[in-house]
């Protein structure tokens, strides 16, 4: 067995080779030096560039700046960018960005390593924010080993199947209102070309570990596969696992959206909008864009839990949450854009300006009982809060799992290992390599995780 510093040895030069959440330790951690950092009554927010955040940007100086006086400075970037900069700036401490959109798969590693600052005295002392309104599942999910809280969500998520209920009820096709991974195949090729240009379903492909790895996971646990073992052996190579990855990769190859290993989020959000396709499965998080008064799609969507086979669930959980660093130079004023930013007044904001489709949900019992937001959200809202509901992060498979998470392994070096996989599985989709390929060198890479972890 190896020694513990051989161990820690290995993994710090792992990540420095591959540029992960952990390489920044390797420069040491330096409170507050190097970064320009924030100042007076201005505070640096860097956030992912997802609608509903772009949304908040638009908001802000005219609702919370005028208001309370504090200047926000946003960076706004895409998914895989923001967390590389955010990892950078936390790990170092560098107090670059006083508050950045972190997910709870960072929010407990971050905690452990003490890059955050403890948000409980503010929710204890800030009664109007109203902590005990946050859903339950967002809470623990943010909250750290120590039983701390170190995030308040922006939106919490699950996943779940969209549909155009025109183009199926036009082709004499129904939708199971809880669907197997099976038929959903069969109606993709059913509908596929049903109107012009129209492909059967878009499925992300795009290389990243919250891009494409994040709804193959999904499909993984659903067929019985899993990363690992409780027993932290790499579990890539299964039957379970190739089964999973052979039928994702042969169904957006066949039935799914042109330029599929390049397709994330974003892009199967504009090809579900812009009539591309026909069925999209992803974040519920979508339905808002979808459901927005100026949607191309509004009232033609129709939503279903995420697809099964051998699990009665399979849908995510996910939130985009606050997090403040620990170094922050302005840890109040952080705070009170943070309690704004996750409030119910935020979301009358939103539903009052932009529509209540497209209020940030997901995190507040509240929101389910407004009727505003009931009425205008009807077509989605009772789906997306079963799935939140029904997820489960510490049980979503078939099997025992040695760490939390449904789309993700709940360990830092998943960062590396998610994005090195879904990059062999881009390739397989792209055509450029087999699933077996793409497979046999997703386990080896496995394999030297499994090293790190075997015997804990």
């Amino acid at each position: 067995m190896r020694t513990q510093s051989r161990r820690r040895s290995r993994r710090l030069l792992a990540a420095t080779a591959a540029g992960t959440l952990l390489a920044p330790l390797l420069s040491g951690c330096w409170a507050g030096a190097g970064g320009s950092g924030s100042g007076g009554d201005a505070i640096n927010v860097l956030m992912v560039n997802n609608p509903q955040m772009v949304e908040l940007q638009k908001l802000t100086a005219a609702h919370f700046t005028k208001r309370t006086g504090i200047k926000v400075n946003f960076t706004v970037l895409p998914e895989n960018d923001v967390r590389d900069k955010i990892s950078q700036d936390f790990a170092n401490q560098a107090g670059q960005y006083d508050v950045a959109t972190l997910s709870n798969y960072e929010i407990p590693i971050y905690a452990k390593n003490e890059w955050l600052r403890d948000l409980g005295p503010y929710t204890r002392k800030d009664r109007a924010f109203d902590q005990a309104d946050i859903l339950p599942p967002m809470r623990q999910s943010l909250t750290g080993e120590d039983g701390k809280l170190y995030g308040e969500p922006f939106y919490g998520e699950s996943s779940f199947l969209m549909y155009r209920k025109d183009v199926f009820e036009k082709a004499g096709l129904t939708m199971p209102k809880k669907p197997t991974w099976q038929q959903v195949a069969d109606l993709a090729a059913k509908v596929d070309g049903a109107e012009e240009g129209m492909k059967g379903i878009c499925l992300r492909g795009l290389p990243g570990w919250g891009e494409v790895m994040a709804p193959l996971t999904t499909v993984v646990n659903t067929f019985g596969g899993t990363w690992f073992d409780k027993d932290w052996k790499a579990r890539l190579d299964s039957p379970e696992f190739e089964r999973a990855t052979r039928f994702y990769v042969d169904l957006v190859r066949k039935h799914g959206e042109s330029g599929a290993a390049q397709s994330g989020y974003a892009e199967c959000l504009n090809n579900l909008t812009q009539g591309k396709t026909a069925m999209w499965y992803d974040a519920t998080a979508a339905a808002g864009s979808l459901e927005a008064a100026k949607s191309p799609v509004k009232g033609k969507i129709g939503y279903v839990p995420a697809p099964v086979d051998r699990t009665e669930s399979s849908g995510w959980l996910y939130t985009w949450a606050w997090g403040l660093q620990k170094s922050s130079r302005n840890p109040d004023k952080a705070w009170k854009f943070i309690s704004w930013a996750s409030s119910k007044e935020y979301e009358e904001l939103v539903g009052e300006k932009v529509g209540w489709s497209n209020v940030p949900a997901g995190k507040r019992s509240s929101t389910y009982e407004n009727p505003e937001y009931r009425e205008e959200a009807a077509a989605f809202q009772g789906v997306m809060r079963a799935a939140i509901a029904d997820a489960r992060p510490r049980d979503p498979g078939v099997q025992p799992r040695p760490a939390p998470g449904i789309q993700f392994v709940g360990i830092p070096e998943f960062t590396d290992l998610g994005t090195r996989v879904s990059q062999e599985i881009s390739a397989a989709i792209a055509g450029r390599q087999s699933v077996e390929s793409a497979l046999d060198k997703a386990q080896r890479l496995a394999e030297k995780i499994s090293e790190e972890y075997e015997g804990r």
